[in-house]
C-alpha cells in the first residue's frame, strides 16, 4: 500500500520542503519502492511508492500533458483498463499504463464527477493548477500531527490505535481536534 501527504495554502504561501518530507518519511514502510514529491507555490504533494501495476512508470506524483493536473495516490481503480480505453477515444493520451494517470484524465473528462466511474478502493489528491485548487474527494486517511492556522494543514499517519474520519476538499474550513 502506498502512502500519500499533502500540504495545502489556500493564501499561496510557501510550502516547507522538509516538513513535506518528514511528513512523507512516515510513510516509508508503506512505500519502500520509491518517493516522489510536487512542491509549487500553495501545495505539497508527496508519495511513497509500493509498485504493483506499471511497475517502471508509474512513478508519481503524476501529471497530465501540460502539468495543470498533479496526482498522489494511493490504492487501486480495478477497471481502470476499460477507463483508459474510453479516454482513449476521447483524445487523451498517456503516457504510462498506470491506473494513476487514468484519474487524472478522468477528472479532466469528467470532472469530480469520475470518481462515480471507478471501481475500486483508493484515495487521492489532484492539485489543479489552473485553478489553485485542490480536489481531495471524500477519502479516509489517518492523521497523527495536524499543523493548522488559517492558510494550511499538514498531515502525516497516525499510530494504529486512532480512528480515522473522511476528509473532503475544502482543506481550510476543517475543524481538527486531536
Amino acid at each position: 500500500m502506498c502512502g500519500i501527504t499533502g500540504i495545502y495554502s489556500s493564501k499561496g504561501l510557501p510550502i516547507d520542503r522538509e516538513t513535506l518530507r518528514g511528513m512523507t518519511d512516515q510513510l516509508a514502510h508503506r512505500g519502500p519502492d520509491g518517493e516522489g514529491f510536487h512542491v509549487a507555490a500553495g501545495i505539497g504533494l508527496g508519495h511513497r511508492r509500493l509498485s504493483i501495476i506499471d511497475l517502471g512508470g508509474g512513478a508519481q506524483p503524476i501529471s497530465n500533458e501540460d502539468g495543470s493536473i498533479v496526482i498522489v495516490f494511493n490504492g487501486e481503480i480495478y477497471n481502470f483498463i476499460e477507463l483508459r480505453d474510453e479516454l482513449l477515444r476521447q483524445g487523451h493520451r498517456f503516457k504510462t499504463h498506470s491506473d494513476t494517470e487514468v484519474i487524472v484524465h478522468a477528472y479532466e473528462q469528467w470532472g469530480p464527477d469520475c470518481t462515480c466511474r471507478f471501481n475500486g478502493i483508493f484515495a487521492f489528491a489532484l492539485w489543479i493548477r489552473t485553478r489553485g485548487r485542490c480536489f481531495w474527494p471524500a477519502i479516509i486517511w489517518e492523521l497523527s500531527r495536524c499543523t493548522m492556522s488559517n492558510w494550511a494543514i499538514a498531515c502525516c499517519l497516525l499510530p494504529r490505535s486512532r480512528r480515522c474520519w473522511p476528509i473532503r476538499n475544502v482543506l481550510e474550513k476543517w475543524i481538527i481536534s486531536l
